[in-house]
């Protein structure tokens, strides 16, 4: 399995990014989609994620500012960011859970692909 996060890039405080994940499967073949972020010097942390039946959580400050959504025709997985602020800075990344496998919010998830660099600047 194979996902490849894009659109990152450079963007000022207060701005706006759109992330999109593609996926070598169909995405609603997974059971549960997500984002994370590594920020310099820490370590990696979950944004967002999206479950079956389009349930959608958002983590700490992602909440009220990212929209996480999953795009059937174009088959990607989207995290739509506004609001961003310095400490968004980081690479990000997109991961995935098949069905039949148990994840929690502590746990890494089974497939990860490579990340897309996003930096806020003040």
């Amino acid at each position: 399995v194979q996902l490849q996060a894009s659109g990152g890039g450079l963007v000022q405080d207060g701005g706006s990014l759109k992330l999109s994940c593609t996926a070598s499967l169909d995405i609603f073949s997974f059971n549960i989609m997500g984002w994370y972020r590594q920020s310099p010097g820490k370590q990696r942390e979950l944004v967002a994620f999206v479950s079956t039946g389009e349930n959608k959580q958002y983590i700490g400050s992602a909440k009220g500012r990212f929209t996480i959504s999953r795009d059937r025709a174009d088959n990607a997985m989207l995290l739509q960011m506004n609001s961003l602020k310095p400490e968004d800075t980081g690479v990000y990344y997109c991961a995935a859970v098949p069905f039949g496998e148990t994840w929690y919010r502590t746990k890494d998830m089974n497939y990860c692909g490579r990340g897309t660099q996003v930096t806020v600047s003040s």
